[in-house]
């Protein structure tokens, strides 16, 4: 009985044996690969790279008041078509009490002087009548009388701009009316009636107003990578797309490139202008974003394949040119001359033909076939 357990297990033993020596054989058979077989074609190449930006008018103009005060008025509201000297808003000076003080002072102060000159020139009027004083004394009167008339007529205008910020003798260039100056579009009017206005000084900007810009003169300000800058200069055409006007493509043409970059989220950018050609019956709002397709180069009917089927060793660059297909693929590594590429496609120089394949991607894998082991 011990003599048939021997024998069986001794036989369950090399059945176990061959078994792993024929599964580890098959294992290490090669599989044939086969490939995807890519025909180079002859197309048109065009690199380009993306700026992103947005629409803004070249002139974009602030309107200031030149004087401090209340807006008691405003006439306009954002939307609007605007002229040059429009009137938007009018402005009530509050004076302040100093010189408010000081003016009323000077006007009392010219008034005597000029009450004295008068007095004193009808005194040399009369004796030059009567030939007992010299013309030269009366002339002399007569332009302090007139000096003084003035001075006074001028301390009250100063009086008259302190308290209404005009004058009656300027009413048309008061102070006072805030106009427009340019013609165009009113973008925005930030003050409401009743709020408080300063004028530009040595010591802030002023309160704006309202904005102004002229809509038929629209710019593209974008900005593109320090690694693209140097492939691009004026003049360039551009392509614009708009976020809110998807299905429309607007021209332009780059006039503006930043000498100076400026880093952004560790890279370096540099700020390009370019001027939009926009038809006349497409309405186009401020600070619409928008994407500037930039064309760096073109490349017409040349022979490409795609770029993935291109090995790069070194400095050199090779494709695997197919061979044979049955019994199994075979190619030819051949080395090429490449030229432009814009990312999926790759333009051939020489090295291949039209007429040829090379490889691409794997498409599977599978065990040879009886006639491959022959």
């Amino acid at each position: 009985m011990k003599k048939y357990l021997k024998i069986a297990l001794i036989v369950v033993i090399v059945a176990i044996f061959i078994s792993t020596f024929a599964f580890l054989y098959v294992k290490s058979q090669p599989k044939a690969i086969v490939y995807e077989l890519v025909t180079p074609k002859v197309t048109d190449i065009e690199k380009s790279t993306v700026a992103t930006g947005k629409v803004e008018p070249r002139d974009e103009i602030l309107i200031k008041p030149q004087i401090s005060g209340i807006v008691v008025e405003v006439y306009k509201e954002a939307g609007q078509l605007i002229k040059k000297g429009d009137v938007i808003a009018k402005v009530k000076v509050i004076p302040e009490l100093g010189q408010l003080n000081t003016a009323e002072s000077r006007v009392r102060v010219a008034d005597i002087n000029y009450r004295q000159a008068k007095q004193e020139f009808e005194r040399q009027k009369k004796l030059f009548k009567d030939k007992l004083i010299s013309k030269e004394d009366y002339e002399k009167s007569e332009v302090t009388m007139k000096t003084a008339r003035e001075e006074s007529s001028t301390a009250k205008e100063s009086l008259d701009i302190i308290k209404e910020g005009i004058t009656k003798n300027s009413a048309s260039f008061s102070n006072t009316m805030i106009r427009s100056t340019i013609d165009g579009l009113i973008l925005d009017i930030p003050v409401k009636k009743g709020s408080s206005v300063i004028m530009s000084n040595t010591f802030n900007d002023g309160t704006t107003v309202a904005t102004v810009a002229n809509m038929k003169d629209l710019i593209f300000r974008g900005k593109i990578d320090e690694t693209e800058v140097g492939r691009i200069k004026e003049g360039m055409p551009l392509k614009l797309t708009i976020g809110a006007l998807q299905n429309l493509k607007f021209n332009a043409k780059l006039e503006y490139i930043s000498p100076k970059g400026v880093a952004e989220n560790g890279a370096n950018l540099f700020e390009i202008k370019a001027a939009i050609n926009a038809p006349s019956d497409v309405e186009i709002r401020s600070g619409y974003s928008a994407n500037a397709e930039i064309v760096l180069g073109r490349a017409n009917k040349v022979l490409t394949v795609p770029e993935s089927t291109v090995e790069f060793s070194g400095d050199s660059t090779f494709v695997y040119v197919l061979k044979s297909e049955k019994p199994t693929q075979t190619f030819e590594r051949r080395r090429v001359i490449l030229g432009m590429s814009d990312g999926i496609k790759i333009e051939i120089k020489s090295g291949i033909t039209v007429k040829e394949k090379v490889r691409g991607a794997i498409v599977e894998e599978k065990k040879p076939l009886k006639e491959d082991k022959k």
